[in-house]
């Protein structure tokens, strides 16, 4: 009954989240703002709201801090091995080959972001209770970072934003749907995200108790793929539209936003001490999304693209493997 729950949910999250980024990209047009930005910090921001959601009950109601940053951390690995999934969708030549290289500074704050992360994970519970009552100096400093790197994204983007959007307008119009139908399907779409998002947490709660699995294996494998369901729409819908620097702003963004949701979750697990409380299996978890993210910048950097056609790249397959090879040594972690 439990996994009948979980598919239902699911579901409802997919439909969701698809209309959350259908109108997100609406907005996009009608504001002038451009799908490449959007994609890093719009669309990134509200497809992580599952996470955002989901992690907060979990750390405050269900108290099981490290189910909410399985989840997120799992969140990362499956936005990486997205990127898999996309380059089998872009066809023919390598995907990563044709998006812009200023993706690298969204990249490379995502490694400085997961290191902060991991050192959490290690330094132990005397350094990360210094900082606010009940809020470590590490996640001020992950929130700071995150604030800067925003900034500095949107500095990058600004000069391409009209060469952007004046390509962009023509693959899609949206002249047939007013302003105040756009945000109001976008409001009511994040609301029904965040309230799914909920009921998601309670569900893999659920599932670890039920089949004895580790919290944050479950968190890692089960919620994280389910949450991540908005940033697979979003991406694959800017891959059939051709807009491939949206696709790849989305995963890296995604990726920056959750990590700064770990210092949300380290206010809304009270006087508790959360970094403290993680366990090895995450930090293992963020020591992969950094070497996920290396591949990624060194995929950016060398932009040969393979001979034959339709051909499964060397990024797509080390991503692939990488990601399956967490999941299991997560596993024996749990």
């Amino acid at each position: 009954m439990i996994w009948i729950e979980f598919i239902v949910c699911a579901a409802l999250l997919i439909w969701a989240a698809t209309l959350l980024s259908k109108y997100g990209d609406v907005l996009a047009v009608k504001t002038g703002l451009g799908r490449a930005w959007v994609g890093a910090i719009l669309i990134a921001g509200v497809t992580s709201l599952p996470e955002l959601a989901s992690g907060v009950s979990a750390v405050a109601w269900l108290k099981a801090p490290n189910l909410a940053a399985g989840a997120i951390l799992g969140s990362c690995l499956f936005n990486l091995a997205l990127i898999a999934m996309m380059d089998l969708a872009y066809q023919p030549g390598r995907i990563l080959s044709k998006a812009h290289d200023g993706h690298i500074l969204s990249a490379g704050l995502g490694i400085l972001l997961l290191g902060m992360v991991a050192m959490g994970v290690l330094i132990g519970s005397q350094y990360n209770s210094i900082g606010l009552p009940g809020f470590s100096l590490l996640s001020i400093l992950l929130l700071v970072i995150y604030v800067f790197g925003g900034r500095m994204i949107s500095t990058v983007e600004q000069a391409r934003q009209v060469e952007v959007l004046e390509k962009e307008a023509e693959a899609e119009g949206y002249a047939h749907i007013s302003a105040r139908k756009s945000y109001l399907i976008f409001i009511v779409s994040a609301l029904a995200v965040v309230g799914l998002g909920i009921w998601l947490a309670s569900i893999g709660d659920r599932i670890s108790a039920t089949t004895g699995l580790s919290r944050s294996f479950v968190g890692n494998l089960f919620l994280a793929t389910s949450t991540s369901l908005p940033e697979i729409a979003a991406s694959l819908a800017a891959i059939r539209i051709g807009a491939i620097d949206m696709a790849i702003a989305n995963v890296l963004g995604s990726n920056l936003f959750n990590i700064a949701i770990l210092a949300i979750y380290d206010i809304a697990d009270g006087k508790a001490n959360f970094w403290a409380s993680l366990n090895d299996a995450n930090g293992f978890a963020a020591v992969i999304v950094m070497m996920m993210t290396g591949v990624v910048i060194i995929s950016l950097m060398y932009r040969v693209s393979p001979k034959t056609p339709y051909r499964f790249s060397w990024d797509g397959i080390s991503l692939s493997i990488m990601y399956i090879g967490a999941m299991v040594m997560l596993y024996f972690l749990g």
